[in-house]
């Protein structure tokens, strides 16, 4: 292959030409992008002032196709950087009748835009809905806790919330698909005094549905928890012969924690010991295992002494 070999003249003259080249392609690509130009991108929809004495289902997903009439820049950044930005509908005209024609909107709409974000057409123009009748429907509340405690601190009771129903409005196919609302999750770490916090519910997600109240107040006791041993007696179970039966030893040591708060009303009456025969008579066993059939709640099992329990049966 033949290699061609220019002057000083020539590569100076064939840089200049390619630099030129360069500034006029920069020249272009920047009066292109910086010209109008329409682009569609996907919004969210957002419903306000939805009836209250009817019930809704959108037809649609809660999503369109808006044209924006903007620059090649903007467009070119709303692929790069999508804008968290959705379009909020005014349900009021389904008081009347079952569409709403966001056309007629857009005014409104663009009233809250940029001024170099306008929409000048959104796909679909307009949004169907199917209407049910509206009823109420009282549901308990439970609270997500994502609580970390300080050492030898933890929960020692139940939760309380106030409010502890709360009313959904909303179709009838749909509440009964609702048990229970949760709140937001309450979070914290190195607790060791009761936590009282007001605590928002967990937002519909839905248009066609409506909560009240928005928020609950949330106690959850906290404690310093300590060891209690108890000697707890062990009942035979399953003895369907009615044989004569003896246990040794007749009780258990029972070691525990428990709340400090609730240390003193700790008796052998709120637990109970068991033993089943039946694994004697039907497996063999030497010896029972002690099962704790009964505890209060809130306490932690530490160990059963001893674990398994020797029986004599006299004929």
């Amino acid at each position: 292959m033949a290699i061609v070999k220019l002057s000083t003249t020539e590569r100076r003259r064939l840089s200049v030409f390619f630099t030129c080249l360069g500034l006029a392609i920069v020249a272009w690509i920047f009066t292109t992008l910086s010209s109008p130009l329409p682009f569609a991108v996907n919004e969210a929809l957002v419903y306000k002032n939805s009836p209250q004495k009817r019930a809704f289902h959108p037809l649609q997903t809660d999503s369109v196709k808006a044209t924006i009439q903007g620059t090649g820049w903007q467009m070119l950044f709303s692929k790069l950087k999508p804008e968290n930005k959705p379009i909020i509908v005014d349900l009021a005209p389904l008081d009347t009748r079952n569409y709403v024609v966001l056309s007629s909107q857009l005014k409104v709409i663009n009233s809250k835009r940029d001024a170099n974000q306008q929409i000048t057409a959104i796909d679909p123009d307009t949004l169907y809905f199917d209407f049910t009748n509206r009823l109420t429907k009282k549901v308990p509340v439970r609270a997500l806790l994502g609580i970390e405690y300080q050492k030898q601190f933890a929960i020692s009771g139940n939760v309380s919330i106030k409010p502890a129903y709360v009313t959904i409005s909303g179709p009838a196919d749909r509440l009964q698909k609702i048990g229970e609302w949760k709140t937001d999750s309450i979070k914290a770490a190195d607790v060791n005094e009761t936590i009282i916090a007001r605590v928002n519910l967990q937002p519909v997600s839905e248009g066609n549905l409506t909560i009240y109240p928005k928020n609950v107040q949330v106690v959850v006791p906290v404690d310093e928890f300590t060891e209690k041993t108890l000697d707890i007696p062990v009942k035979l179970i399953n003895n369907h012969n009615y044989d004569n039966v003896k246990v040794f030893p007749q009780k258990v040591k029972v070691t525990f924690t428990t709340s400090l708060n609730r240390y003193k009303d700790m008796s052998d009456d709120l637990f109970e010991a068991t033993a089943d025969l039946d694994l004697w008579r039907d497996h063999g066993y030497s010896t029972l295992p002690v099962q704790l059939t009964r505890f209060p709640p809130f306490c932690k099992i530490v160990r059963v002494s001893p674990a398994n329990i020797d029986f004599i049966i006299k004929k």
